[in-house]
């Protein structure tokens, strides 16, 4: 088959779209026929080398992408060749306290396909078949690729670690991403009032289109200043910052007392300066939060499914032209996900 691969860490210049060998299936393991994968701003660290990761090479890149099952194992009963389904790229091994208690992003062993080990930017990929959710017929291969993990993230992060309720207001900083793409839509279908953050007018009016009641530029206007104008001096009840170092401070700043910040990222760097006696003041609480549990991934997605959310797909590209996706992530062009299609399927 052909897959995208690097053999060492570095610049868009490591990748390569070439042969590799086709996957089998373990016995709790399911081949998919891969349609269309996407990209996430993990696959740009993962390509530069993440301290602690030390991954065996050549490494396959991606956690999203859905397709067609190929082949199953000798254990896998829940799905058949032919099936429709899309991967969730959390994965632990099981039997530790947290998993039984049916949260398995809290357990030791917890990783990420495409992160910690080979990923789906592949023609075909070996999934565990626990790994993957039904795609409907209906719903688009670009569609099912660039959903599940930016949608998953951001529906823990908002529902279920930030308990976020009708007529609170939340900033989401960064909505031109994927997460925070995600998130907007996400506030705004739970009945929150929504500010967002964008480098761009353009990237603006998008999160508009998508449930931002209110946006900034945060190239052009203090967006913690904004917030306090905006809202009277109050301050929003939550803020989801993925962006890390850069924006830290000013997300504690735009915070009511009593507020609180979830994060799942940190892609400005993840040792910000912080300001603790505003934290203890104030009263504020900081959650952090990785990805969902399949329950979480599924009410998310049927949500996507049914049309009422939708992943915005800035440009769709070959998986030979790997290196220009990273790229249009990497200096931030366009609004949204970044898809890469099998070239034998073009």
């Amino acid at each position: 088959m052909q897959a995208v691969q690097f053999d060492s860490h570095g610049d868009r210049d490591v990748l390569e779209y070439g042969e590799f060998p086709d996957p089998e299936p373990g016995r709790d393991e399911v081949v998919i026929d891969v349609k269309a994968a996407a990209l996430n701003h993990l696959d740009i660290w993962t390509r530069r080398g993440l301290p602690g990761i030390d991954l065996d090479m050549p490494h396959i890149p991606g956690s999203d992408a859905a397709g067609v099952v190929d082949e199953v194992g000798d254990g896998v009963s829940r799905f058949e060749p032919g099936d429709r389904v899309a991967v969730l790229a959390g994965k632990s091994g099981g039997g530790d306290e947290f998993s039984r208690k049916g949260d398995q992003t809290l357990a030791p062993d917890f990783h990420i396909i495409g992160e910690h080990v080979r990923g789906v930017h592949s023609e075909y990929a070996a999934v565990p078949a626990e790994n993957l959710t039904p795609v409907p017929e209906g719903v688009d291969w670009e569609t099912a690729a660039a959903s599940p993990l930016v949608f998953q993230t951001a529906w823990r992060m908002l529902r279920d670690r930030g308990d976020l309720k009708a007529g609170e207001s939340v900033l989401v900083l960064g909505a031109s991403g994927g997460v925070g793409h995600a998130a907007v839509q996400i506030a705004d279908h739970a009945g929150a009032e929504v500010f967002a953050t964008a480098s761009s007018q353009e990237k603006l009016d998008y999160a508009e289109e998508l449930g931002a009641d209110h946006t900034i530029n945060y190239e052009e206007t203090d967006f913690a200043g904004e917030i306090r104008d905006l809202t009277d001096g109050r301050g929003v009840d939550m803020v989801v910052d993925h962006i890390g170092a850069q924006t830290w401070q000013d997300s504690l700043k735009s915070l009511v007392k009593g507020g609180r910040v979830v994060t799942c990222g940190a892609t400005t760097g993840g040792n910000p300066e912080t300001d603790i006696n505003r934290i203890f003041w104030n009263q504020l609480q900081v959650i952090g939060s990785t990805m969902a549990t399949p329950g979480q991934a599924d009410e998310v997605l049927d949500l996507v499914w049914q049309g009422e959310m939708e992943p915005r797909v800035r440009e769709t590209l070959p998986m030979s032209e790997i290196a220009r996706a990273h790229e249009i992530i990497e200096d931030r062009e366009g609004f949204g996900k970044v898809v890469v299609v099998p070239d034998s399927e073009l």
